[in-house]
Formats: structure tokens, sequence, C-alpha cells
């Protein structure tokens, strides 16, 4: 079925001469979208019921990095169109990087299989088919799952984003961000979650409470609130996606031999069960890439199209100051070269400022079955530019694969709301067999620099250290004859009962003691 000559649809003189035949509303919509410079082929305009295959929809290139929308109810087709999309990017040179919540989008990799259903959508939309796949590589956060390990270190994921995924309030959001710049600035190293929460434990200890007295502003009661939940977050077995060796999301810009663009798919459903955790990951990769990448401007195409799946477990319960950090990350990042396209169900789920820097649109089909359907759908209809369409009857109506399509033009304006019967991906529509993803993982050159999980000498060991070193002013306590031997000390009690670490942690000013340049979300600028 790879053969292009068997999918392709007979012409005629009156196919290939059809477009001046369209009707007047038609045709000003196809004008919105006959782009002279290069672009994505989505698929081919819909109206009064039919499929038009003369009147292309198209996004330009250059548009990508101005971000997007693919929204629509479960099971239209969003999925399909985040594979099609990628497939034309990596065509053009462009890495792309898709979070892969279901498991289902591995099949970019393998060539599609040319069946009676994509060999009749191929027809539709004059499309010529050719069975491809794509290169790929796999990660997953934490190695949990398929996938090259992706982790963050504690530092660099910074106080902001850790409060989202540990559920603190505002106040005790603040108050870890304290406990980060007294780790900052005292040389304690938090690479991993035993660093963060023995700094806390120190903290909450008799002699702590001196440094604690020291930050201002944080109480002994707000910190062990803080301990707490880190160590309910450990115990659910989340410390696995904090450590060395830490991902560089620069290692997502690669293009393969042949010049196309390497597509990332990061796999999460093995963390399907933890929403928060691996939404507020996706946020990490984009504020680290904001940090490392350089000013480019308007570019001919992206560096990087970074399509965030389930986007509304970003948003849920976030606060104000999260809100405008994303924000300002995604407003900022298009001028590193970096188009972020968030992917829902209805663009409700997304802040209106967020909303507003999403230039293009691909609106899958809504259901309205419940009075919050039909709220949810006339917001929705008050998101686009005025239409030709009734788009309150349209988006109800749409079959699966066909979407509502507006985009940026070349120039930058929007082009006229479009009706869509999108194109069938030439990859694989469905998951890769395990064996084959183990596989295309352990050859990828990534493997060796992220599989194995180190674990360097932080602020859990400096604090350990400390308390095997003898205090002078401390009497040695006689030997105890007979009776129960004496329990091991807790890491708190330790930690009291040293004087060395007390003079380490006031080292401010030392070769240890430095301050951790920190930015959006209080994430740690690296020098690499």
């Amino acid at each position: 079925m790879g053969d292009s000559e068997t999918v392709r649809p007979a012409t005629s003189p009156e196919m290939r001469g059809s477009a001046p035949a369209l009707p007047k509303e038609a045709l000003e919509i196809a004008a919105g979208y006959a782009f002279a410079g290069p672009a994505l082929d989505l698929g081919a305009l819909l109206w009064d019921g039919l499929c038009l295959p003369d009147a292309q929809v198209r996004i330009p290139l250059p548009m990508l990095n101005r971000h997007g929308l693919v929204a629509g109810a479960t099971g239209t087709g969003k999925t399909k169109t985040l594979q099609l999309i990628a497939e034309q990017l990596s065509v053009q040179g462009v890495p792309v990087f898709l979070a892969d919540v279901k498991g289902d989008l591995s099949g970019i990799s393998a060539p599609g299989t040319g069946d009676a259903r994509v060999r009749g959508r191929a027809a539709d939309v004059h499309q010529q088919w050719t069975a491809t796949g794509f290169p790929a590589e796999f990660f997953a956060l934490g190695g949990v799952g398929h996938g090259i390990p992706v982790r963050a270190t504690v530092t660099s994921f910074g106080p902001v984003l850790l409060s989202k995924v540990l559920g603190l309030n505002q106040t005790q959001e603040q108050s870890l961000g304290l406990i980060f710049h007294y780790a900052d600035t005292k040389g304690l190293e938090l690479f991993d979650l035993k660093d963060l929460r023995a700094v806390v434990a120190f903290l909450t200890s008799e002699e702590g409470r001196a440094e604690l007295k020291a930050i201002g502003g944080l109480s002994t009661a707000t910190a062990g609130v803080i301990l707490r939940s880190l160590t309910a977050f450990e115990a659910q077995g989340m410390a696995d996606f904090f450590g060395e060796p830490e991902f560089e999301p620069g290692d997502f810009l690669r293009s393969a031999d042949d010049g196309r663009g390497i597509v990332s798919v990061l796999e999460l459903p093995a963390v399907q069960d933890r929403p928060q955790l691996f939404s507020t990951f996706l946020m990490w990769l984009l504020a680290d890439l904001f940090h490392d990448l350089p000013e480019v401007g308007d570019v001919d195409k992206p560096k990087l199209v970074f399509f965030f799946d389930e986007a509304h477990l970003l948003f849920d319960g976030a606060s104000k100051a999260f809100l405008d950090s994303i924000t300002q990350t995604v407003r900022l990042i298009r001028s590193k070269g970096v188009g972020v396209f968030f992917v829902t169900q209805t663009p409700k789920d997304v802040p209106s400022d967020v909303l507003a820097q999403l230039g293009n649109r691909v609106q899958h089909s809504l259901r309205a079955f419940t009075p919050e359907d039909q709220k949810a759908l006339k917001a929705t209809v008050k998101t686009f530019p005025n239409s030709a369409y009734d788009l309150e009857e349209l988006l109800t109506g749409l079959g699966t694969g066909e979407a509502v399509v507006t985009v940026l033009s070349e120039k930058g304006a929007p082009t006229p709301v479009a009706a869509t019967r999108l194109r069938a991906p030439e990859s694989l529509m469905g998951p890769v067999d395990a064996a084959a993803l183990d596989r295309a993982v352990r050859e990828s050159p990534l493997y060796g620099r992220y599989a194995q999980a180190v674990d360097r000498e932080s602020a859990y060991e400096k604090l350990t250290a400390a308390q095997e070193q003898p205090r002078p002013d401390q009497p040695q306590a006689p030997a105890r004859r007979g009776g129960a031997p004496k329990e091991e000390p807790t890491l708190v009690e330790q930690v009291v009962g040293s004087g060395m670490f007390k003079s380490l942690a006031r080292s401010v000013g030392t070769q240890l003691g430095r301050e951790i340049t920190r930015s959006l979300f209080g994430t740690a600028r690296r020098r690499r």
C-alpha cells in the first residue's frame, strides 16, 4: 500500500478545473489559504456538506511558532491531527515534541496501513498518500514505562512548579521558595527529593530553628506541612522523577541524518494516574527551553514545535502567579523559535490570557448533550473570528477527522474560518509493539547518557556527614550496662547534635555559599 499510484484519485477536466466553479463564499475562504511560501497541508475545505479538494487548507510554516490549540471531544480525532502535523513538520526539518498520554503515538515511527478508509480519505482530499515512518525517539518520565528516562533535579525544577505537584497553597508555595533560597545560599545542592527533605528536616529541628528565624516569614508549622507533603509524595513512588542525570531539553532539537526533524515522543501511559505530575513536568521542559535558547525573533521555520496534551490539567487549581508565569513563558518563547500547541477538549480549558497567544486553531467536534455542554459550545463559538458558517450547528455536526480551522496567514492576520476534512497520517495510526519500542529506545544515542541514575554528593549527604563529626563540647556518654540497645538517632536528631553543620550552614561567602539565579517558575538557570 506504499505505492502512491494505488491511492491517487482519478482526475478529470471537471475536477482539475473545479476551483472557479466553487461557491463565492468557498472561493473567499480558499483564497485566505493560498500561501506563497512553505506550508503544512491540513486537508480540503468543506462547504454545504461537500468536500472541495481543490480548496486546500494549510498553515504557513513560519507561523508555527505563533502557537496553537487543538481541541475537541474525546474520539473526534485530535490525536491523529497531532500526528498529521508532526509528520509534515518532520519532513520540513523541524523537530517535534509530542506528549503521548494514551500511548498510541509511537506509531509515528512506522509506516501506516493503506486500508480502504485511508484510501477513501486520501481520495476525498486529493492527497497522494504514501506509507511512511518518521524518525522518532521515545522518552518516559523517570524511566517509568518504555522510554529514555527524563529526570529533573529538584533545584532546577524550582519551588513554584514543585508546589503545584505537591498541592501546596499560596502561603506554603512562598515558604517553599524561602527554603530553596536558603539551600541555594548555603551551598546545599537539591538534586533529589531526599535532599530537599533533609534540608526541611534540619530547619524544623531544634538547632535549625535559629536558621529558620534568619530566613524570615517561614513558620515552623508551615515548614512541617511541607516536610509531611514531601514524605507523602515520596511514599507514592514519585522519587524516580527527580535526580540525575538531568535531561537537557535541548536534546529535543535534533534532526536525523536525512534532514528530517526528529519526533520526540514522551510516553505517559504509566503515569496517567498522576496527571499533575506529568503536566507540570511538561511545563518544566518548556521553562528550561526558554532559559537555554537564544533569541532568534521571526524565523523561516520553528526550531521546535511542542504539543502539550491534556492541557487542562496544567491549569486546574493553578494560582494567579502560576498562570501569569505560564502566560509569560508562552508569550516570550515564540522569540526563541519554539511553537507550543495546547491540546484539550474545549477552549475554555485554557485561560483567556493564554488562549489569546494561540494564533492557530484546529477545533474538532463538540458534544452538546447537557446544559454545560451547550454553554461550552457557545463559549467556543465566541472565540472564533466572524464566519460564513453557522458554527454552533457545524461544531456539533463534524465527523471524525473533520475540524474547523483558522490560522495566521503569512502576514500574521487570521485566515477565514474553514471547515476542513483532514488528511490521513502516513505513519501507523496506533502504537508499535512493545519489543520494537524497547529496541528503538536502546538503540538511541541518548540512552547511554540518561538510562542509569546517579546519586552525587548533595544536601542529604552533607547533612548526614556533618552529624558523624564529634562535637568538642559534647560530653561522652558513659557506657551502658545492660538494658535495651539504644535506637539509632533520626536524621533530625543527627542534625541537632551536629555543631559542625551549624558552622557549615552559616558559611555564606565561602566556596559553598552561592546563590542560584532563578527566573520564571523559580526554575534555576544552569551553567552547562
